[in-house]
């Protein structure tokens, strides 16, 4: 079962000149593990930026990291230097990466005295692992579980627009609703799959 996602209609068009970078960066020795610790110190400012109310500088930093979570799998791709455990660590470091940038905000909030919000925030970190963690655990049972309407990709750009316009709690809620919606939808097609009630055709 295959759905467009937003993330396509963001990559599609620039696809070409990421892997024309990829290359490039190839040229230079440069490894996809050094582009996926790179976009992880990124991230670390932007926690930094967010956790001091700084949303829309913090947005910024967050979208350039993202740059280097693009080129990590295209450098792996044309240096033929992918691996399942390239693979492995960088699905890794995407949840550190998550965690620290929803924690900075956790942290904003919690220092605004802003229970409510904390709380919000929390329960999108919540969602972002269960995302994860229901389709990996999918993955060991049937042969794939991409359905969903949101996930890395798409939460990252959902949170920095939020940012980057004055509208980081409306971001949050839409992110703390899509979030588990995909880990319930996840959930549920498992089940279908599982107790056989899914075809091999309908998932492809």
């Amino acid at each position: 079962m295959t759905k467009a996602r937003l993330r396509d209609l963001i990559y599609q068009p620039v696809k070409a000149v990421v892997n024309e970078i990829g290359v490039g960066l190839d040229r230079y020795n440069v490894t996809p593990h050094q582009l996926t610790m790179t976009g992880f110190l990124v991230n670390i400012l932007g926690c930094i930026l967010y956790a001091h109310g700084h949303f829309s500088s913090g947005s910024l930093v967050i979208l350039f990291a993202g740059i280097f979570d693009m080129l990590d799998g295209s450098l792996a791709r044309s240096s033929n230097k992918t691996s399942k455990f390239g693979a492995f660590i960088d699905s890794v470091i995407d949840r550190y990466s998550d965690f620290l940038i929803f924690g900075g905000l956790t942290v904003h909030f919690a220092k605004a005295n802003q229970a409510d919000y904390v709380l919000l925030t929390l329960a999108v970190i919540a969602g972002s692992f269960l995302t994860s963690y229901t389709k990996a655990r999918a993955e060991s049972l049937i042969r794939h579980c991409d359905v969903g309407m949101i996930e890395r990709p798409e939460r990252i750009l959902i949170i920095c627009i939020g940012g980057l316009f004055g509208a980081i709690v409306p971001a949050l809620w839409i992110l703390a609703f899509a979030t588990h919606f995909t880990a319930l939808d996840r959930i549920y097609y498992t089940w279908k799959r599982t107790e056989g009630n899914l075809s091999e055709r309908d998932e492809d």
